[in-house]
């Protein structure tokens, strides 16, 4: 039985990664921060089937002890300062976990025992202001944001440690993946939930900031495939992981009022809100995922339309069975 260890066991990624790695018969461990509230939401469901272990990216030796503990044959780094807009505010904070955390987690492997696979949680906010479209593993990275410079190092120190020290480390430039188990923070979520509650007649309007922006937007199930099949390849290397098509914010707005019933959308609207507004916005991602479809023979199943359903009739059911 393959053992795998994930660091963020309590986070979107993680939930769906520890379901799949159970599916295919591995012993799943997760870390969490210690927090005199457990959040395991996400998790409650295959908790009685995980092992759950005290981890930190800030405290290296707990990151050590986790390894020692858990004997992984692969590690997945899924735990980071994850909300972008938050890394404006606590910039230096989303460096010592996005950054500054990979490493710890890196050493702590070469130390611990260097023949762990190692996957690292690489983002297309990398990318920021493109300089082509798409985007694939060689295009120049210009982050537009301290949590896209913060990937840019965890990119690239995993590199590193793959080519100084021979640790099978690979990183997945992962575009946007969506879930009903997003964050409410998060803006594909807050649409979701908005809506099921506005066609509920709970709530008078969606407040956002930039309707323009356009993403890659593909569904977090399908994506921890691919993380997988990176570790079971006979060489490390890194993978943009995409469906290669582009929706803008609001046409992902105009998606969600579809599926309850409503198509004059834009009244319960309002936009450019100064509090939602990043300070340097990302405007076009999308990315070119040929190289994992030839490779690992990776492509997504879930289309756009079916994502964007799979979240509202989620948050519907959710709604209806609050009072």
């Amino acid at each position: 039985m393959k053992r795998a260890l994930i660091t963020g066991i309590t986070g979107q990624d993680a939930s769906y990664l520890a379901e799949f790695l159970l599916d295919k018969g591995y012993e799943v461990f997760g870390t969490t921060r210690r927090s005199s509230t457990a959040n395991n939401e996400r998790i409650k469901h295959i908790q009685d089937k995980i092992t759950i272990l005290q981890g930190d990216l800030l405290d290296q030796g707990s990151l050590s002890a986790a390894l020692l503990e858990a004997k992984p044959d692969e590690v997945y780094n899924l735990a980071a300062q994850s909300f972008v807009q938050t890394s404006w505010n606590q910039p230096v904070l989303t460096g010592e976990f996005t950054a500054l955390g990979v490493t710890r987690l890196l050493e702590a492997i070469r130390t611990v025992n260097p023949k762990i696979k190692f996957y690292q949680a690489s983002s297309s906010e990398m990318f920021g202001k493109v300089t082509e479209t798409p985007q694939k593993e060689t295009t120049r990275f210009h982050p537009r944001s301290p949590y896209g410079v913060a990937k840019v190092y965890g990119h690239y120190i995993t590199v590193n440690y793959r080519e100084s020290f021979g640790i099978f480390a690979c990183s997945g430039i992962c575009f946007n993946h969506e879930s009903p188990r997003r964050g409410l923070e998060f803006v594909t979520r807050k649409i979701s939930h908005a809506v099921a509650r506005i066609s509920l007649g709970k709530q008078d309007k969606l407040v956002l900031g930039s309707l323009t922006p356009g993403r890659d937007w593909g569904f977090a199930g399908d994506y921890v495939e691919a993380m997988w099949l990176m570790l079971q390849q006979e060489k490390p290397d890194d993978y943009v992981i995409a469906t290669g098509k582009n929706y803008s914010v609001d046409a992902f707005v105009k998606e969600a009022f579809k599926v309850v019933g409503i198509d004059d959308y834009r009244k319960y609207i309002i936009s450019d809100n100064p509090k939602d507004m990043r300070p340097a916005e990302v405007d076009y991602l999308i990315g070119d995922a040929s190289k994992a479809r030839k490779v690992l023979g990776w492509k997504p199943k879930t289309s756009f339309k079916e994502l964007v359903k799979m979240m509202v009739k989620a948050d519907l059911e959710l709604e209806k069975k609050e009072k």
